[in-house]
């Protein structure tokens, strides 16, 4: 039996920084407000003539270099994001891919908001353990600074830009297999995080008024109230599931959108501070390349180690949540 094994990571990140100093000359707020609520310091925004794709094809090809499979046995390449460069076509995987040298590839983008790269990781295992596809690379790339409402202190706050890509591929080795993945949704909570106007919903009759509306727009507390609750929900269940203790995690990497959530489900979990994995404080929300970028940065700073077990854990938009069990699985050289 074929099984899926993440086999690397990489991330990019645009070179200008925000900081909490900087938005207080934009909106009312401060860095003793924003630090002490959501815990983020700064984050990163791209160039203007920086596209989602130019991030999402960079992290890519690191996550390419670094997997040791050779480009042209990539059979599929899926993007999750909800700042694609195009509204709605051509999709992001399709314009990446021709970026990094893919031709004739099976590309795909999918909208799960912040849960987005769980999403992808599903399935790439699904593709990989169905024997119809090999080689995945999976992308979450979102340039956030395109859809946010710069006059809105709510929101402007939080996000951020920047890409994170992984290689899954196929193993007879069950060990250095994801072991699981947990995805849900409810589109009932679909109004507590949104870009209301834009789509086929809209009326398209005002569309000065509309432009406005397809920024992000979120009910914070909701919000945070229904993410600590289903998060916690969900992570117990698939530790459950699969028999593994909390302490048999060596990297807990949650979604970085806020500390304050980050460490709800945490203490929940009985997680040590040793196994928390932060990006928050320096990159703010990427949405769909939060968790990637997150263990590209255990990756680079050497915690991250072959065979580590890790816990991914995420909530968005929609609203969609999902877990995974994921040891790093590096080919041997």
């Amino acid at each position: 039996m074929a099984y899926a094994a993440l086999r690397s990571i990489g991330a990019y990140v645009p070179q200008k920084v925000l900081t909490n100093d900087d938005l207080s000359q934009m909106v009312d707020t401060s860095d003793e407000w924003i630090y002490k609520r959501t815990g983020i310091k700064e984050r990163r925004i791209a160039a203007d003539n920086e596209r989602n794709s130019d991030m999402g094809a960079a992290a890519a090809e690191l996550a390419l270099e670094r997997s040791g499979i050779a480009k042209e046995d990539i059979d599929l390449v899926v993007c999750a994001t909800i700042s694609p460069d195009y509204f709605n076509m051509p999709s992001n995987a399709t314009i990446i891919a021709t970026k990094i040298g893919l031709k004739n590839v099976t590309s795909f983008d999918i909208s799960a908001a912040c849960t987005g790269f769980v999403y992808i990781l599903s399935i790439a295992k699904a593709f990989i353990e169905s024997g119809m596809k090999k080689n995945v690379l999976i992308i979450g790339s979102e340039k956030l600074s395109a859809i946010t409402d710069w006059t809105d202190r709510g929101t402007c706050i939080l996000f951020g830009d920047g890409a994170g890509a992984a290689v899954i591929s196929a193993t007879e080795n069950k060990a250095e297999a994801i072991v699981d993945v947990h995805t849900g949704a409810d589109g009932e909570y679909a109004d507590l995080l949104m870009t209301p106007n834009g789509g086929s919903g809209s009326a398209h009759d005002d569309l000065d008024k509309e432009a406005g509306s397809c920024f992000m727009q979120m009910k914070g507390n909701e919000t945070f109230k229904v993410a600590v609750r289903t998060l916690t929900k969900d992570v117990k269940e698939i530790l459950a599931d699969n028999n593994i203790e909390s302490d048999s995690i060596k990297h807990f990497v949650p979604h970085q959108a806020n500390y304050r959530i980050i460490k709800a489900v945490g203490d929940a979990l009985k997680m040590k501070e040793e196994q928390v994995v932060l990006t928050v404080h320096k990159y703010g929300n990427t949405s769909g390349a939060s968790i990637p970028m997150a263990i590209n940065d255990i990756y680079e700073s050497g915690r991250l180690q072959a065979g580590d077990m890790m816990l991914l854990d995420a909530f968005g938009g929609g609203l969609t949540w999902g877990s995974a069990l994921v040891p790093f699985s590096p080919l041997q050289k």
